[in-house]
């Protein structure tokens, strides 16, 4: 199965289950920036217990592999669960909301846009997506998510709110990175 299938395959039963969800990542990247290939498909999910079982048995073995025991723990942590298509080696890392200020925030301002040729789906709005970058290259130090950013800087700049992100890489102690990547684009 090609990434393309199984992202819309992912979001048809998102949105079938009335699950809240939003894109992040290098593919909500893409939608602003330029788009590149990835790996996974990274979904932040705001998923209830009474709704896991439901969810996993939409990825049934054996041409999926999801463990319901995993993806309850991660709801029940606020972590994350897998599921992969073994066949293709596809993944989706479903990534249970933050409960945070920011975490709603990035809720309550996703955007609808189109995520593959005629289908549009949730994603993170542009800023959310340089936010959760920034965090993704303190963490791992993965130069990919400087060039995503710079690109989404680029392709959508006049769009994407400064002060937003301003605000939530101070919150997040984020603020270093943020002026680095703004540094970096000035030279």
């Amino acid at each position: 199965m090609e990434q393309n299938e199984l992202l819309r395959r992912v979001v048809d039963i998102l949105e079938e289950q009335g699950i809240t969800y939003l894109l992040v990542g290098s593919l909500a990247s893409g939608v602003y920036g330029e788009p590149r290939l990835t790996h996974d498909i990274d979904v932040v999910v705001d998923l209830r217990p009474e709704q896991v079982a439901r969810l996993c048995d939409a990825f049934p073995a054996p041409d999926y592999y999801v463990s319901e025991k995993a993806a309850r723990e991660a709801v029940a942590g606020g972590r994350q669960f897998n599921v992969i298509h073994p066949a293709s080696g596809n993944k989706i890392d479903f990534m249970i909301a933050r409960r945070d200020a920011w975490g709603r925030s990035q809720i309550d301002r996703r955007r609808r846009e189109q995520i593959l040729p005629g289908r549009p789906g949730y994603t993170a709005a542009p800023e959310d997506v340089i936010v959760g970058k920034l965090w993704y290259y303190r963490e791992g130090g993965s130069e990919k998510h400087l060039r995503d950013i710079a690109a989404m800087l680029q392709v959508s700049g006049d769009e994407i709110d400064k002060n937003y992100i301003d605000h939530w890489t101070r919150q997040l102690g984020l603020a270093e990175q943020w002026r680095a990547v703004l540094d970096r684009l000035v030279q």
